[in-house]
């Protein structure tokens, strides 16, 4: 047909050729629409003024401790030395000397309080007798009854910290009693320290050092190596490396801080240490017990969550199962028994999973039974609504030609019906499996059980950034596991079912064509 055929045609069919205003703007008004409903959503939500106001090098620490540890050593100024602690449970163990703070030591003389004295009854009457002895005099007063005289206080010579020096790669800090000179690259600047009074630079400060007003506390960055706080009575340093400190072997375990060939030694031909087991479980042992990071308790946390998962979406599908057949319209005729199961289903459904699982939480109290049941009840009213609709799509001349031959309403549903939908069935419910081990994540955060749980309570602490990490890892881990086994099921099932009806239609083709 050429274009001169085609221009006939239009001139004797206008109607057909000529689109409708809808039609011919249809996408640019969608377009537009969709442009200014963006819009207002950001007017709406102030989503700038969010994000002007948000905190970014807060959530940058944030990220950085996902996959990074700090150690802080605190240097305290004293009269004429330092004193250099760290936090109680230091990742470094009880006696912490790291090759990053180096001390300058020397004897020094400080003074000592010497313990007082125990207190000394006196005799009233014989302390104001004038020929007593000791009796108090201008020079020498008496002490009120029941108190000691305040001792001198003598002087010890000892050996101290006089100087230290915390590495941050490229910066240093170096500090003594009274000076304290911060490096990073190649800018330096020296504060003079007031003991308990003030902290005051010799120079401008420069971007990376910050003192919100003069003589106040200087904040010290030194990006991702970390930072520092140049106090009036210490200085304290967080001194970032990256890596989980300690995740195999915590610092009371004999095996903390010895390369893997030694452990490995150890472990295989190693004499024991421990009498009453073998270094191997001994080993397996603080593994499981590491007090830093609970690999036992996080991975028994993850099983709950698991069995949660499964147990739920199981109840959910078993009882679904035969509701659907009431709700749906085309298998049960009575208009009560649909209307009664679908509103039962909305019920279950409109009632969000956190909502029920904070219902039985209070019911049942915390722990994994709650997070089941609130699996089991929200997955019922949506496995059912799904199950029901499946029902009100299959194919009816299947269920006729099962009945033409007189077979019962049972066997109809048998052989009719049920070869149509339990593929389907069996899909849905694995993806809902798949689904409800994310879940059952965020559900026992409020209390429901298994590692969601586990990991509010690392979240709540603002200090366990690594170890929720370590579980989110596990968390997306075991998703992905079950995600392909899902997948690789539902495929099984759905090719399953198509082949087998391929197989009946080949069956069936030769009769038809005897016919």
């Amino acid at each position: 047909m050429n274009a001169d055929a085609i221009d006939d045609i239009a001139a004797r069919h206008p109607d057909a050729f000529r689109r409708s205003l809808w039609k011919r703007y249809a996408t640019p008004i969608g377009i537009l629409l969709c442009i200014l409903y963006t819009f207002y959503c950001a007017w709406f939500f102030s989503v700038g003024a969010v994000l002007e106001k948000a905190n970014w090098n807060l959530a940058g620490a944030y990220l950085a401790d996902w996959v990074s540890y700090e150690i802080r050593p605190d240097i305290e100024f004293k009269d004429n030395h330092l004193t250099i602690d760290y936090s109680r449970f230091s990742k470094l163990g009880s006696n912490p000397d790291p090759d990053w703070v180096t001390k300058q030591m020397a004897v020094i003389e400080r003074r000592v309080d010497a313990a007082p004295a125990p207190a000394i009854a006196t005799n009233k009457s014989s302390q104001d007798s004038f020929m007593a002895p000791g009796a108090p005099t201008a020079e020498n007063p008496a002490a009120a009854p029941g108190q000691s005289v305040p001792p001198a206080p003598e002087m010890v010579r000892e050996k101290a910290v006089v100087a230290a020096d915390v590495v941050f790669g490229n910066g240093r800090i170096a500090v003594t009693p009274n000076l304290v000179t911060v490096t990073r690259g190649t800018e330096s600047v020296i504060f003079d320290i007031a003991k308990d009074s003030s902290v005051t630079p010799r120079t401008p400060l420069p971007d990376w050092i910050e003192q919100r007003r003069p003589g106040s506390t200087a904040y010290v960055s030194f990006g991702f190596l970390g930072r520092a706080e140049v106090q009036d009575d210490e200085v304290v340093a967080w001194r970032r490396f990256f890596g989980w400190a300690n995740f195999v072997f915590d610092t009371n375990s004999p095996f903390w801080g010895k390369p893997f060939g030694e452990v490995a030694s150890l472990i295989v031909s190693g004499a024991r240490i421990d009498p009453s087991r073998s270094n191997a479980a001994l080993a397996w042992d603080n593994v499981l017990n590491n007090a830093e990071w609970q690999h036992g308790d996080v991975w028994l946390k993850l099983l709950q969550t698991i069995v949660m998962a499964f147990v739920g979406t199981v109840l959910a599908s078993i009882v679904a199962f035969p509701l659907a057949f009431l709700a749906a319209r085309n298998v049960t005729p009575s208009w009560i028994a649909n209307q009664v199961t679908k509103r039962f289903f909305d019920f279950q459904r409109s009632v969000d999973m956190l909502i029920w699982a904070l219902f039985f939480t209070r019911g049942f109290g915390p722990g994994p039974l709650a997070g089941m049941s609130a699996i089991f009840f929200t997955d019922t009213g949506t496995l059912g609504k799904l199950y029901s609709e499946a029902l009100e799509n299959i194919d009816d001349k299947q269920r006729e030609g099962i009945r033409s031959v007189g077979a019962t309403p049972a066997m109809v549903q048998r052989y009719g019906v049920l070869p149509q939908v339990l593929p389907v069935f069996l899909s849905q419910s694995l993806y809902f499996w798949e689904s409800n081990t994310r879940s059952a994540t965020i559900i026992g955060a409020v209390g429901a059980g298994g590692i969601g749980l586990k990991l509010w309570e690392a979240m709540r602490t603002n200090t366990n950034w690594a170890n929720v990490f370590y579980m989110v890892l596990l968390i997306l881990l075991v998703v992905f596991i079950f995600d392909n086994i899902s997948s690789y099921l539902r495929r099984k099932l759905m090719g399953s079912a198509a082949n087998g009806n391929d197989e009946r239609r080949a069956r069936l083709l030769p009769a038809v064509q005897v016919a």
